[in-house]
């Protein structure tokens, strides 16, 4: 067997067929001579394949049942189109020309509906059909160049409106040639002809010509969504002759044009398909000249299309071409997210995935292909390795996946893959050199945490050689030292006094072995080959060898470390970044040198603690891994608390010189304290003369060390942050160390369980409230978290304990204070110092909200108000905590900020800002409780409203009934209402009652606010039947019983809105009714003797008015009769 040739790493993705639909065609008899597949289509829950008989199959994607089909004479299905937002219909072109629409009534379970047909293009061929994307209403183009809408109504529509004539097929545009592809999107449609590309706004009935140059042949053209967080307009590539797309703006106007010619002379990649082995030619073609026939959006960033060659797939924006591949013979192309359906010639179709390269092996593995997942890490190797595909790719599936391998039929393969799996490992390792000397042994696979797992090659063997000896498995300590030299010795020629990077790759190594109690983490299920008689034994072995082979280490390679205390970090140029693991030394002499080495290996117990931090990190890291503990919150809070156990044990030792050659200096000047850059991970070195003093009495046992750490931690701490590292970490542990960190925070693990000599458990930190021990949490540990996540999970758990927050922030002072921007924006007015931060400070920095604390608490609301600017960066949530003391402040941030956007995209702006959702409660109520007016102005004693008091005006009007309006269920929206209703809001409790269908107590405080003209116009509150009616009646003639007040919010009745009174309610139910009708009501009420003459004429012109509708209708009918019979003839 031949080598399998590599990819170029540029190439991070892939086509995918990892189903075959020639079984369900066959089901459907589609693949026959005489009955072919003609039409696709797709949506989120069907695929829908049109038939040359006339049928159309709608087949479930999920499990790929068929479910219905739907039958039409006239004439075979030449285009499908699903509802992009409803799956209930679907749009049918026939080849006569007809249009049909069918509403398919799954969720009533009813039998499918044709609610349209349309005969606007019989006759012609119908090329293009096309959904819009708000409202029922589908689009229609033919050959000759005609574009036509079908504005469509369901089966409850139509039997509502049965009594009028509906005309709902309409003529948009007749083109100059053949319509190619037509596009809709927020109100814009796109059409595409032989010619050029046209846009229309279909709300104002406008047109634009796109582009001065025209074209002759098929050329599409789509929209390329924007994403709203970004605030990016949607645009729209038109594709042009020579490989060629405009990109053009939502408003017709041609931006740039990109060239793909040169690009596509690359060669195709291969389709990973069971249907045969993937093959890669490396040979560079030419470049080719094409016509895209259709543009399609892809995914997200992506745009598609196809020719009688290939796919091609690009990322337009970045004029790159993302694939191309060799699919033959393609008529057309259906698309949902990232899933292609390909349409053959033949009748044939393709079911193909665009996917990373990382995630197509993923699915191979789980489906159990072995061959052809080897065969595709093989082929894109230089991507898996360049893009750490190892995150989701782990060495030990690839370990896994060879020895699936036949090693007599794949022995190329195989040689191949392990080549892969060495260059997986990670290249800042101390143990790299020899992982390569042992790998052909299979005697260590290397995990994303640096963790080493014996894996034996003799997968039958279960003596006692196999189960417990170490050293048939690994080379000597020895000759790890030998090669590990030599590898330093390579890597570093020049080495005399002084190191640059690898110094902490000796005393940061973790090396664990796991026992039978860990076999449950391994991928796959695979058994362990060898057995530990004893975990305890065999971990307390492990801890013994590896703390021996650092010591000797350390004292072997003393030469290429400098003296801790003889480094003096040179004052940092503004050009140039802190390291994560490096701290640069000066040039020493070999006396200084030597001493140095003395005192560092004098220290091997504090060496000793350090390393068992490293033991438990990596242990509870592979504990996580484990979905037992990761989804059991109390095992999940056991793990953390034993590892933080193992940190206070650390982090209390007072002196770590034994540690880190970082961390002591003999000053205090400024100059001693690295900063901490959380955007570059940075190192911390926090130098005080007051630990160094206080690590001479540091000699107790661990136990009384635990004890200590407890005290201290129990203790106020007043400022003092650890807001640097007190020695330098690497780069891998700093990373756990984090995530453990902020784990611990998130799920309130603030203490670790202190077991006393009795054998009974201690909390003496229980005793404290939970705030109190979030605060000193963040103290001791401020340095380990991840910042962003510690906001936010603060945010969330300590939301009405702001001590919390408070000390976060005072943490992120801490940490900014030594920054030049902080000390700039001491002085200075408002917009100075906005400019200064927009400049200096990236918007994706945790620091943000601290310099975002120092102009509020300066500068107060107005500051608030200019922190839209920095949104999404920071969010309102922030604003919320940073403000908690002046509610009333944050109102108007958020009302600035909401007004910022623009007014069709408020509402849906203001519902993204709504995470979690129970803000919109508070958000309403704080919106409703401040700048309104008096309750006793809007309600009286009994809680009922005033009249007139919907009138008065609100400061937050705006703001409230979007958060009303806001979709929601149904409890939120009661709790909404009876927030309304206590405040007197009663525009926004009207609202939802009506959608709450409580109208009974809406018609009752209607009355109460004796104002009619809320029941009138389009938007008003008429009763739909004849017992609401009845009602509302009832309702005045008891008011008109009741005495009624002096005067109204807005002085005397006379200036104010029409009352509610027997007759304005009598003219509106004529209006409504009809005046027979309503005078019929009236008298089985008896109310007819209260009414006016006024109500008897306006009674008399109403029935005028009606007989004359009637004939012009009865005159409409006729004449269009006429004219339908004359066109018969």
């Amino acid at each position: 067997m031949t080598f399998v040739p590599v990819i170029p790493e540029s190439y991070t993705h892939v086509l995918a067929e990892f189903d075959s639909l020639d079984p369900l065609l066959s089901a459907l008899r589609l693949d026959s001579s005489r009955l072919k597949c003609t039409s696709i289509a797709v949506s989120r829950k069907w695929l829908a394949l049109g038939s040359s008989g006339g049928g159309l199959n709608l087949i479930q994607k999920e499990g790929w049942k068929h479910r219905l089909f739907l039958s039409h004479r006239e004439g075979a299905i030449s285009q499908v189109a699903c509802c992009p937002y409803d799956d209930d219909y679907v749009a049918v072109a026939t080849s006569q020309g007809f249009v049909v629409v069918w509403e398919l009534n799954q969720e009533r379970r009813g039998k499918p509906e044709r609610i349209s047909v349309s005969s606007e293009h019989k006759g012609r061929k119908v090329t293009a059909l096309c959904w819009d994307t708000a409202i029922l209403r589908v689009f229609v183009g033919d050959h000759m160049g005609k574009v036509s809408a079908i504005k469509l109504t369901t089966s409850k529509q139509a039997r509502a409106a049965a009594t009028f004539v509906m005309f709902p097929v309409q003529t948009i545009t007749t083109v100059d040639s053949c319509v190619v592809q037509l596009d809709y999107l927020d109100g814009r449609l796109l059409v595409s002809s032989l010619t050029r590309s046209f846009l229309c706004d279909t709300e104002r009935e406008k047109f634009w010509k796109i582009g001065n140059k025209e074209r002759d042949g098929e050329y599409g053209a789509c929209f390329f969504p924007g994403r709203c967080a970004a605030g990016q307009q949607p645009l729209i590539y038109c594709a042009r002759p020579g490989s060629r797309m405009w990109e053009v703006n939502f408003d017709g106007e041609v931006i740039s044009t990109h060239q793909f010619k040169k690009l596509l002379s690359s060669p195709p990649l291969p389709v990973i398909t069971l249907r045969s082995e993937p093959q890669y030619d490396h040979t560079v073609g030419s470049s080719q000249s094409l016509s895209f026939p259709k543009l399609l959006h892809l995914s997200e960033h992506c745009v598609l299309t196809w020719t009688e060659r290939g796919i091609y797939i690009f990322v337009p924006q970045n004029v790159q071409v993302l694939l191309w591949s060799e699919v033959k013979d393609i008529q057309d192309v259906a698309v949902f997210k990232n899933e292609l359906f390909c349409l053959h010639l033949n009748g044939k179709i393709s079911h193909l995935s665009l996917l990373s390269v990382e995630r197509c092996v993923e699915r191979l593995l789980r489906r159990g292909l072995w061959n052809l997942a080897a065969h595709t890490c093989c082929l894109f190797q230089n991507s898996l390795i360049a893009g750490r595909g190892r995150k989701s790719l782990t060495v030990d599936k690839l370990e896994h996946l060879k020895s699936q391998l036949d090693l007599t039929t794949y022995s190329d393969l195989i040689s191949q893959l392990e080549e892969l799996i060495l260059k997986f490992e990670p290249l800042d390792s101390a143990c790299s050199s020899r992982r390569s000397s042992i790998s052909s042994h299979e005697s260590f696979s290397i995990l994303d945490s640096g963790i080493y797992r014996i894996i034996s090659s003799r997968r039958g063997s279960q003596s006692d050689e196999d189960t417990c000896s170490l050293h048939s498995q690994t080379l000597s300590e020895d000759e790890r030292l030998k090669e590990f030299i030599s590898h330093q010795e390579e890597d570093q020629p020049d080495q005399c006094c002084s190191s640059h990077g690898n110094e902490d790759n000796v005393s940061h190594v973790s090396v664990t072995f796991e026992t039978d109690k860990n076999e449950t983490f391994l991928p796959f299920g695979i058994p362990l080959s060898f057995r530990s008689p004893s975990p305890l034994v065999s971990l307390q072995a492990v801890k013994e060898s590896v703390s021996s082979f650092v010591r000797k280490t350390t004292e072997k390679i003393g030469t290429l470390h400098t003296s801790p205390d003889l480094k003096v970090r040179p004052k940092p140029r503004s050009d140039e970044q802190l390291c994560e693991e490096d701290v640069s030394p000066v040039t020493c002499s070999k006396e200084e040198d030597t001493e140095g080495i003395e005192e560092v290996t004098s220290q091997p117990p504090e060496e000793d603690k350090f390393q068992e931090l490293k033991i438990a990190t990596a242990e509870a890291m592979t504990k996580l891994q484990d979905p037992l503990v990761l989804f059991e919150p109390e095992s999940l809070r056991k793990v953390l608390q034993e590892w933080l156990s193992q940190l206070e044990k650390t982090f209390a030792m007072k002196d770590f010189s034994g540690i880190s050659g970082t961390c002591n200096s003999s000053t205090t000047s400024n100059e001693d304290v690295l900063l901490f850059d959380e955007s570059k991970n940075g190192i911390l070195v926090e130098d005080n003369e007051k630990e160094e003093r206080d690590s001479l009495d540091n000699e107790e046992t661990v136990d009384h060390t635990a004890c200590e750490s407890v005290k201290s931690l129990r203790e106020p701490l007043d400022d003092l942050f650890r807001v640097c590292s007190p020695c330098s970490i690497a780069n891998g542990l700093r990373k756990d160390l984090a995530e453990l960190t902020t784990l611990c925070l998130e799920l309130n693990v603030l203490n670790s369980e202190i077991k006393n000599t009795n054998g009974h458990e201690d909390h003496p930190l229980q005793q404290c409230s939970s705030e109190i021990l979030a605060c000193q949490f963040l103290k001791k540990y401020f340095f380990l978290l991840d910042l962003k996540r510690a906001k936010e999970s603060i945010k969330l758990t300590y939301a009405d304990h702001h001590c919390v927050w408070d000390t976060f922030i005072k943490g992120l002072k801490e940490m900014a204070s030594s920054n030049p921007t902080y000390m700039e924006m001491e002085e200075g007015d408002l917009p100075t110092k906005l400019k200064l931060l927009d400049d200096s400070v990236p918007f994706d920095s945790p620091l943000l909200i601290a310099y975002a604390t120092q102009l509020y608490e300066k500068f107060g609301e107005s500051a608030l108000r200019s922190l839209i600017k920095f949104y999404p960066s920071i969010l309102p949530s922030d604003v919320m905590q940073l403000c908690h003391h002046h509610p009333a402040q944050f109102l108007a941030y958020l009302d600035s900020l909401v007004k910022s956007r623009p007014e069709d995209h408020r509402q849906s702006f203001l519902e993204s800002l709504l995470q979690p959702e129970s803000l919109r409660l508070d958000w309403l109520l704080l919106a409703v409780s401040h700048d309104a007016p008096p309750s006793t102005s809007t309600m009286d004693d009994e809680g009922n409203p005033r009249p007139h008091s919907h009138l008065f005006s609100w400061g937050y009007n705006q703001l409230i009934l979007h958060l009303i309006k806001l979709p929601a269920d149904f409890t939120t929206k009661e709790k909404m209402t009876d927030i309304c209703r206590s405040h007197g809001f009663w525009p926004g409790y009207l609202t939802l009652c009506l959608e709450l269908e409580r109208r009974r107590e809406a018609f009752t405080n209607i009355v109460y606010l004796n104002d009619v003209s809320l029941m009138d116009g389009d938007s008003g509150w008429i009763p739909e039947t004849m017992e609401e009616w009845k009602l509302l009646l009832h309702l005045v003639q008891n008011k008109n019983t009741t005495p009624a007040p002096q005067n109204s919010p807005n002085g005397s009745f006379s200036d104010g809105p029409s009352p509610v009174n027997l007759e304005n309610v009598a003219l509106l139910l004529a209006k409504a009714m009809g005046p027979d009708r309503a005078w019929s009501l009236l008298q089985e009420c008896g109310l007819t003797l209260e009414l006016s003459e006024r109500f008897t004429r306006t009674c008399d012109i109403l029935r005028i008015a009606e007989k004359r509708q009637r004939a012009l209708i009865q005159s409409m009918l006729e004449k269009c009769d006429r004219f339908l019979w004359s066109q018969q003839a």
